[in-house]
C-alpha cells in the first residue's frame, strides 16, 4: 500500500508540475516569414515547440546584455553577435548563417517604379513627388543603416531624409510601405516573398553593392538548455537551409 500511495503521489505532483516552456529565440524581424515556417518544420519533426519574437536586432542585443530570458538569438548583424560573445553572454561567437539583401518596394499606385532603382527614386524626391518613404531606424536596426547608406550612395538621403517614416524595425518600415502610408520604402528581400506583400505593390532587388554586406549571426546565449541547442543545430541543417535559400536569403558556405 505504501508503494501504491507513493506512486500515485509521484504520478498527481508530475502533472502538477508545468511543462518545461519552449526555448525563447530573439529573431530579427526579416526573418519573419522564414523562421516562422523553420519553427514549424522543426515542430512537425520533433514535436517540439520555440517562442519567437521578432525585432530590431539593436535592441536585441540590449535586452540579452541586460538578462532577457532569451536562449537563441538571430541577428540582422553579426557585430550584435560578437558584442554580446565578447561580453561573456554567449556559449561562443556562434556561426553565419545568412546574408540579407535590400527591397526597394513601392504600392500600387505609388510614383515610384522599383524598376528604376534608387536613381528614380532620387530623381522623383528631387522633383517633390515622393511624400513619404519608409525605412528601418537606422539607429538599432541593421536594415535601417543599409538603406541609409544605400540611398547616400544614390544622392538620395539629404532629399529624403526630411521624409523619413522609420520603422521600429525593418517589419514595421515593410508595413508602412505596403500600406500605402509611404511613397515606397527599402526593406528586407526576404520580406516579399509571400503573397500578403508583394501583392500589394512592386519590388526590385537592390544591388549589394550600395551598402555593406548584411552578415547575419546567429548564437546560443549562455543557460540555453537542450531543446534550444536542438534548434540550433536544425537551423544549420539542410531543411532549414533550404527555407533560408527560398526567402531570397545569400547563405554561406556548408
Amino acid at each position: 500500500m505504501p508503494r501504491l500511495l507513493a506512486a500515485a503521489l509521484c504520478a498527481l505532483l508530475a502533472c502538477a508540475l508545468p511543462a518545461a516552456a519552449a526555448p525563447g529565440v530573439a529573431a530579427a524581424s526579416d526573418l519573419k516569414f522564414a523562421l516562422d515556417e523553420i519553427a514549424r518544420a522543426w515542430s512537425a519533426e520533433t514535436g517540439k515547440a520555440v517562442r519567437l519574437t521578432y525585432g530590431s536586432s539593436g535592441n536585441f542585443r540590449r535586452q540579452i546584455a541586460e538578462g532577457a530570458p532569451f536562449e537563441v538569438f538571430l541577428s540582422a548583424d553579426e557585430s550584435y553577435v560578437l558584442a554580446l560573445a565578447k561580453d561573456g553572454r554567449l556559449v561562443d561567437e556562434g556561426a553565419l548563417y545568412a546574408i540579407g539583401r535590400l527591397a526597394l518596394f513601392a504600392p500600387a499606385g505609388s510614383p515610384v517604379d522599383p524598376a528604376e532603382g534608387l536613381a528614380g527614386v532620387a530623381a522623383l524626391a528631387r522633383a517633390g513627388r515622393i511624400g513619404k518613404f519608409a525605412i528601418a531606424n537606422p539607429a538599432h536596426a541593421p536594415y535601417g543603416r543599409a538603406a541609409r547608406e544605400a540611398l547616400e550612395s544614390a544622392g538620395a538621403w539629404k532629399l529624403l531624409e526630411a521624409r523619413l517614416v522609420l520603422g521600429e524595425n525593418v517589419s514595421q518600415a515593410a508595413q508602412f510601405a505596403t500600406s500605402g502610408n509611404a511613397a515606397a520604402g527599402l526593406v528586407a528581400y526576404s520580406l516579399m516573398f509571400t503573397p500578403a506583400v508583394s501583392g500589394r505593390g512592386r519590388f526590385a532587388l537592390v544591388p549589394g553593392s550600395a551598402h555593406a554586406p548584411l552578415r547575419q549571426r546567429m548564437a546560443l546565449v549562455k543557460g540555453a538548455g537542450e531543446d534550444a541547442r536542438a534548434f540550433y543545430r536544425y537551423l544549420q541543417g539542410p531543411a532549414a537551409r533550404g527555407i533560408f535559400t527560398r526567402y531570397g536569403f545569400t547563405l554561406p558556405g556548408p
